[in-house]
């Protein structure tokens, strides 16, 4: 059966509708709306107004009301009630939807890095009324069990032989005054070879204690068998990786430590130096590459003293990665990974430049690392773990032999 609906328009609105002014377009579909639920509840009580019937499976109770945004505008519905009963309709459920198909592209263009006031604004155009800052800021605390759950996730169950980290200064709003905090991120690659983001942790500053407790975290949460961590040469960090990571091999990042060897010599040897480095760096074995830095540290010496005393206090630690197969080498000699994932991370922060509170840096930072971490679990794989753990059981098996010929 058609359902009949009857307007009765006012010239004012007539006028408004001619005009396209939003307001009329308004009071049409609040009278179309309220008119069809009346006719839903019609139907579920299954009699008319007034009507006497054995069929009748309910009385009529009035109206509440209730807010519905819509593209012209926010309409207030009628909405029928039913004695001993409950009435049902779709359209809320629809609105529902459409409600949250907003949240989510609020969310995503906050991830995105799009302040809250020109969401406001994006939204207002939209849908026909206006979203505060607050309201967009408020609904988009929907981000934090996400970031939550992903950030205590259980790592137990795999292998993480390779751990990269870093950090990134970013300023936070507290007590009135801005501070600066650091953002410290971990990068595993699992035995299977595909790279995760371990986690994240907002510190004060990039300490001894904050990367203790950063490391800590993540062991509690099953991250275990470790080879090799990369990382740049910050004292409070490497201390905390002797201390959280014992017996863990440590590769110093090596476009970090040649820039600190290149700040050590004159201006005029560094395009020199810098070009003799990369061979050192890319020696088939260690014994090769201690020979070329041999080689610069003899003539460079007079020359520049203090970068040979750079060079050569740092370069066990930053040859580390030349006890692994070949394949492995390029990518974890250093943290390049981990600064292009800063470096994504920066792009979407200038456009906030101070936090308010450290919890909209964790949800913002945190929602982005999530929509990375998802990105590459979906990817293909960063490494072919099979040469890995053949030589990784060769390792252990010479191990087996040498001790019992101490034995």
């Amino acid at each position: 059966m058609m359902t009949r609906i009857n307007l009765t328009l006012s010239k004012e609105n007539l006028h408004q509708l001619i005009s396209g002014d939003d307001q009329g377009m308004a009071m049409l579909l609040k009278e179309v709306l309220d008119q069809v639920l009346e006719h839903q509840r019609t139907e579920q009580v299954d009699a008319d107004h007034y009507e006497r019937t054995a069929d009748r499976k309910g009385y009529r109770n009035g109206y509440k009301f209730r807010d519905l945004t819509t593209r012209v505008g926010r309409i207030n519905l009628r909405i029928p009630q039913i004695r001993d009963g409950k009435f049902s309709t779709e359209l809320f459920q629809r609105y529902q939807r459409n409600e949250q198909a907003l949240v989510l592209t609020l969310m995503e263009m906050v991830v995105n890095g799009v302040s809250t006031r020109k969401i406001a604004r994006i939204t207002e155009e939209l849908c026909g009324t206006e979203f505060s800052a607050s309201t967009v800021s408020n609904l988009c605390k929907r981000l934090d069990p996400i970031v939550k759950g992903w950030n205590e996730r259980n790592l137990d169950g795999q292998a993480f032989p390779f751990v990269l980290v870093d950090a990134i200064v970013i300023k936070i709003r507290e007590d009135g005054r801005v501070r600066p905090h650091s953002v410290l991120i971990a990068i595993g690659i699992n035995e299977l070879g595909h790279r995760e983001i371990l986690g994240m942790q907002i510190g004060n500053s990039e300490t001894e204690a904050s990367w203790t407790e950063f490391f800590n975290t993540l062991k509690a949460r099953g991250l275990s068998r470790v080879d090799l961590i990369v990382s740049d040469d910050h004292g409070g960090l490497v201390q905390a990786i002797q201390t959280c990571f014992q017996g863990v091999a440590w590769q110093r990042c090596q476009t970090h430590f040649t820039k600190n060897i290149l700040d050590a010599c004159p201006k005029k040897l560094q395009a020199q130096i810098k070009g003799r480095l990369c061979t050192v760096f890319e020696a088939s074995d260690i014994e090769t590459s201690r020979k070329l830095a041999r080689d610069i540290a003899d003539e460079f010496i007079e020359k520049a003293p203090k970068a040979v005393e750079t060079l050569e206090s740092g370069f066990d630690d930053a040859t580390a990665v030349l006890a692994l197969p070949e394949y492995y080498r390029k990518k974890l000699r250093t943290t390049n990974s981990v600064e292009r994932l800063n470096e994504k991370i920066r792009r979407r922060e200038r456009v906030i430049r101070i936090f308010p509170n450290s919890d909209s840096a964790l949800r913002l930072i945190g929602a982005i690392l999530v929509e990375k971490h998802e990105e590459w679990s979906a990817g293909r794989r960063y490494f072919d773990m099979k040469e890995y753990w053949v030589w990784k059981n060769k390792q252990k098996s010479t191990g087996k032999i040498e001790n019992r010929i101490r034995a």
